[in-house]
């Protein structure tokens, strides 16, 4: 197991990332501050990991109560977080009872929102089973929920006291799904690590072989760049706002093909090709750099090509975006490979030119 810290003051947490955590009550029971917990998990998730992680909470004296969700981002939404706040108040949890989050990113994020809301605020803690959620989401305490118009419109800044990132879990994820969750670790490369981007490229074929070692560096080392992020800037009134590469056209994509259509990472890698191709307009990347990121996204079984949502509906969608300030587009580009920029700055004519370029 290798353990590392994100910095927040008092809110600060350990990330524990390895094999067999499910099974080790010691990473968890120090967290509770009473032996009572909701389990938040999904239709999917429940039938792999419930019974294991309720053996071992039970085992070290706790009561476990559970609401289980379901799947999909399709379902990040008002009516399913009403579903844990009816599971809270009929079983009439307290200010110190805390929600566990097991599942994937929409599982966090709804489990998060929910902690921050209930009682005006209850830990929680991250159990993320995917690869996506284990490098990105369960990290930073972004919580939320969707709206029609916006993804991630909703919601609150909230950490976890603990991640537990069980690369157990892997092992039953979908390839589809574990490639969405390679392209949040690819974009770790893209806006901080030219070194880590190098790496990536030689070992990708390795990482989506789950080979053991080579995935737990690459959790590790994406969870080491967000918390050194994260630990600058925790309210994204700056630096952090570069966690977003991609994500404004990724975002707008998503809305734009209806939530769960696209999966998240998958509009992310496109969304990172025309934030590269955007770059590269802006004569900051070179076309060998645009190029060499979208071989390594399509390595990774990601698509680099967008889906033609037309100039005025991408435009609609990403004028929600929440990098929005006094009524401009902020994008996250990038100066160089492994470095980023956020600027607003993107001449109408680049910004057109990226959005009918062949999708």
């Amino acid at each position: 197991m290798q353990t590392l810290q994100v910095d927040l003051g008092d809110r600060s947490y350990p990330i524990h990332i390895g094999s067999g955590l499910l099974g080790r009550p010691e990473l968890i029971l120090p967290h509770l501050p009473q032996k009572r917990v909701m389990v938040v998990t999904n239709t999917v998730v429940a039938p792999l990991y419930l019974a294991q992680l309720r053996a071992t909470l039970e085992a070290g004296g706790v009561t476990v109560a559970q609401v289980v969700l379901p799947d999909g981002e399709a379902y990040k939404n008002w009516e399913t977080l009403n579903l844990i706040f009816d599971a809270l108040l009929t079983q009439r949890a307290e200010r110190k009872t805390t929600l566990i989050a097991l599942g994937g990113g929409v599982i966090g994020d709804m489990t998060g929102f929910a902690a921050a809301s209930y009682q005006r605020g209850v830990p929680f803690i991250q159990i993320p089973t995917t690869l996506l959620s284990q490098v990105d989401s369960s990290v930073g305490g972004k919580t939320g929920i969707n709206h029609p118009l916006g993804k991630n419109m909703i919601g609150a800044f909230y950490q976890p006291k603990v991640v537990l990132a069980d690369t157990d879990t892997l092992k039953t994820l979908p390839a589809r799904e574990l490639s969405a969750g390679l392209a949040e670790v690819i974009k770790y490369g893209l806006i901080w690590d030219a070194d880590f981007l190098a790496w990536l490229e030689t070992n990708m074929d390795r990482l989506r072989a789950l080979d053991p070692t080579t995935i737990t560096h690459a959790i590790y080392r994406s969870c080491e760049i967000k918390a050194q992020v994260v630990g600058q800037d925790e309210r994204e009134g700056g630096i952090r706002a570069i966690l977003n590469l991609g994500h404004t056209f990724g975002h707008a994509i998503e809305t734009g093909m209806g939530y769960g259509n696209w999966l998240h990472g998958e509009a992310v890698a496109a969304g990172m090709a025309m934030a590269a191709e955007t770059s590269r307009r802006m004569g900051w990347l070179s076309e060998a750099d645009v190029a060499r990121t979208r071989a390594l996204i399509r390595v990774a079984g990601l698509p680099d090509v967008a889906p033609d949502l037309g100039v005025d509906t991408y435009l609609e969608y990403m004028g929600h975006d929440k990098k929005v300030e006094g009524g401009k587009m902020r994008f996250v580009l990038l100066k160089k490979l492994g470095a980023a920029v956020i600027t607003a700055d993107v001449p109408t004519d680049v910004l057109a030119g990226v959005l009918t370029a062949p999708h």
